[in-house]
């Protein structure tokens, strides 16, 4: 059974964060080895049309090796892409669920044999609800930027956490693995 992870850019204020202006090629590399443990990423339909700009990245001529191996491995991914109103998929080996059920996402982790990620807050506030995070991995982005799409965006009761893993890097990213001490929520 394959763990799932909950993984994120974020401010050090809690927000979805662009971190393009920190990535270097240790962070690509570290990415890249922890993209190699996923066998499927789960999306809601924005962040899904933002990944999918990697489907056809590893063809330009431009770009660091890593960013075209990070490309290599997310077309290698399984997608599954949680809308009601994403019409179809732009990407291979993507399918579509018209909404989040639990129950389908617990079979998907009793099945794999590889760990599973999702990314993006609305949608991972559904996982995190239902319990069904077993990590939680965030990169920390040194900026602060006031406002946006909070990282643990509809999370309204305590969530306590363990830190099990932490890496820093040169750009000033850091990442940071933590595991749920309880997999619901509490109030």
């Amino acid at each position: 059974m394959g763990k799932l992870t909950y993984g994120m850019m974020m401010s050090l204020d809690g927000f979805v964060a662009d971190p393009s202006a920190h990535f270097d090629d240790e962070v690509l590399a570290f990415i890249n080895d922890e993209m190699r443990k996923t066998g499927t990423e789960i999306y809601g339909r924005r962040m899904y049309e933002s990944m999918v700009f990697w489907e056809t990245y590893d063809e330009q001529k431009s770009g660091s090796e890593h960013a075209k191996e990070f490309a290599r491995l997310w077309k290698g991914l399984d997608k599954l892409v949680v809308s009601s109103t994403l019409e179809r998929a732009s990407s291979d080996k993507t399918r579509i669920a018209r909404a989040f059920r639990p129950e389908e996402i617990r079979r998907l982790k009793a099945g794999a044999s590889k760990d599973i990620a999702v990314a993006g807050p609305t949608l991972a506030a559904h996982f995190i609800k239902a319990g069904l995070i077993d990590e939680y991995a965030l990169y920390f982005v040194p900026v602060v930027i006031g406002a946006g799409n909070p990282v643990f965006k509809g999370i309204e009761g305590r969530l306590d956490l363990d830190l099990v893993e932490e890496r820093r890097f040169s750009t000033g990213m850091v990442f940071l693995r933590y595991a749920p001490r309880n997999p619901g929520m509490s109030a």
